[in-house]
């Protein structure tokens, strides 16, 4: 079922900004600007527009949600029979190209976890050319390129690049 445009959560770095649904999806990103094409425009569309989604495997929205104290770092919780899990969600201050950065974290218990992640440049009408290079992927359509650093093995399937993985919940000595 397609979001509501009130349900979702807004990051930004004041130049540019991304939405993402309680599905973990960012169906709306410009880059490297606000008036930037998109490169995920599932918000107007479908996912064959671009969205990058990050959830557990068993796909269902969000337990909880909001931003850690004044700013725009968006923590998103899912409760499963496997546990909990956190989604950390931002875009840092610029240096020279902007960022968004996706971190996930085990609450409690072993969560499986799935990963999409449909670039489209152009408003959805670009299939860019992915290469993997020394550990990044990237994604490259004409003078547009996006690269993807992740610890999590990838693998590409259906035009769209995916990982499963397991999270677990951190435990000090």
């Amino acid at each position: 079922m397609p979001s509501r445009i009130e349900d979702y959560a807004l990051l930004g770095d004041l130049q540019t900004a991304a939405l993402v649904a309680k599905d973990g999806s960012i169906d709306w990103l410009c880059l490297p600007r606000f008036d930037s094409p998109a490169c995920f425009a599932a918000l107007l569309d479908d996912v064959d527009a671009g969205r990058w989604q990050i959830a557990p495997a068993g796909g269902r929205s969000v337990t909880r949600r909001g931003y850690r104290g004044d700013s725009l770092i968006l923590e998103s919780e899912w409760d499963t029979p496997d546990g909990t899990v956190r989604l950390i969600d931002f875009m840092p201050p610029r240096g020279e190209a902007p960022d968004v950065v996706r971190i996930v974290e085990g609450v409690s218990g072993n969560v499986p976890m799935r990963m999409e992640l449909r670039l489209r440049f152009d408003y959805g009408s670009i299939a860019p050319w992915i290469r993997h290079d020394g550990g990044m992927l990237g994604a490259v359509a004409g003078p547009d390129a996006v690269w993807l650093t992740t610890t999590v093995p990838v693998h590409g399937q259906d035009m769209t690049t995916t990982a499963e993985f397991e999270v677990r919940a951190y435990r000090s000595c």
